[in-house]
């Protein structure tokens, strides 16, 4: 432990709490999911990204500083060799009431109970569709099988709640949002559905003609269900909604057509261990040059985490008709 006075709450100049700590443990993915990369991707040469003690380090750091939740995401953060015991490491952390995790589903079938026991809370898990040769054309990569396996051994591993997360696009899924949150239901599972967040260029479709809102799934939704909305947060960008009758809750993500910026309370720490401020800004710190420039300097690396607060900008300005001003494509942000 540093002698550096341990603060209740990382502040930004909006007078925003930061609580809630993203971290990208790898850019790689065995999935190439349309919306979220290239298909022929260039990944970080190893040297370039985060060790995992670096990791552990700079997680140490955030929580000495208050913040309590800890996602770890990727790319997927499974494919990454030694995840699970960096996971074991940083639940140990004092201070860490959530530790958290977003899947794309492939690894759980094997990992699904360690993972549980290592002291992860909670997981999210990406699915898009329920249709296996829909699946393919949209992961490029992925077997529905395998992941829908992942999903049922998750189910009995012991996590506190379980959330599939559904990125919409029209004309490609938007049709099956009913036949989703049915498949969430009958699991007892929650549901989150996104709109297509800009982030790199991507080959495979135009994003404004595939953009499908939020308020277009609600409706399509409540002809086949009861949404009851509640105030729940789990210190996400959601809007939740409890399906009548059931336990399940259905969250939309709406970067475009309801901005959440006022409430954020999160930053992200790239794989290559940029401390990113706001997903849709480039407003961003190297802790990686921190850290490697000062090992073992817990001093220096908090002073530099409490002075990046200065520049979390107040908001993001997606716009899904422009060309993405952000290059970074998502599996290089860590969701």
């Amino acid at each position: 432990m540093s002698d550096f006075p341990v603060l209740s709450q990382l502040i930004d100049r909006f007078g925003r709490v930061v609580s809630y700590l993203r971290v990208s443990i790898t850019d790689r993915c065995d999935f190439r999911c349309v919306y979220c990369m290239a298909e022929d991707m260039v990944f970080l040469p190893r040297k370039q990204i985060l060790s995992l003690e670096e990791i552990q380090f700079i997680c140490q750091a955030f929580t000495e500083l208050g913040v309590s939740k800890i996602r770890i995401t990727g790319g997927e953060p499974l494919v990454r060799k030694g995840a699970l015991e960096l996971m074991q490491q940083i639940g140990r952390l004092p201070g860490v009431r959530e530790l958290v995790m977003t899947s794309n589903g492939s690894q759980l079938a094997q990992m699904a109970h360690d993972l549980s026991a290592a002291g992860v809370k909670r997981i999210n898990i990406s699915l898009d569709t329920l249709d296996p040769v829909l699946f393919k054309v949209l992961t490029r990569t992925g077997d529905l099988e395998n992941v829908l396996k992942g999903i049922n051994v998750a189910s009995e591993a012991g996590f506190q709640r379980i959330k599939l997360n559904a990125v919409i696009l029209k004309n490609r899924n938007h049709h099956e949002v009913c036949e989703l949150v049915q498949f969430a239901v009958d699991r007892g599972l929650d549901i989150s559905f996104i709109e297509e967040m800009p982030l790199g260029a991507v080959d495979s479709h135009n994003r404004a003609e595939a953009y499908y809102p939020s308020h277009l799934i609600r409706q399509d939704l409540q002809q086949r269900f009861t949404l009851q909305a509640v105030p729940d947060k789990t210190g996400g960008p959601s809007d939740y909604f409890l399906v009548q009758g059931t336990g399940s809750k259905v969250g939309f993500i709406s970067p475009h057509s309801a901005n959440f910026c006022s409430s954020c309370n999160r930053v992200r720490l790239t794989a290559e261990g940029r401390l990113l401020l706001c997903l849709g800004n480039e407003h961003s710190v190297d802790l990686k040059a921190v850290v490697r420039q000062n090992p073992g300097d817990m001093t220096i690396l908090k002073q530099a985490i409490i002075d990046a607060m200065q520049i979390k900008p107040e908001k993001h300005e997606f716009n899904i008709h422009e060309q993405p001003v952000i290059l970074r494509h998502m599996n290089a942000t860590g969701g």
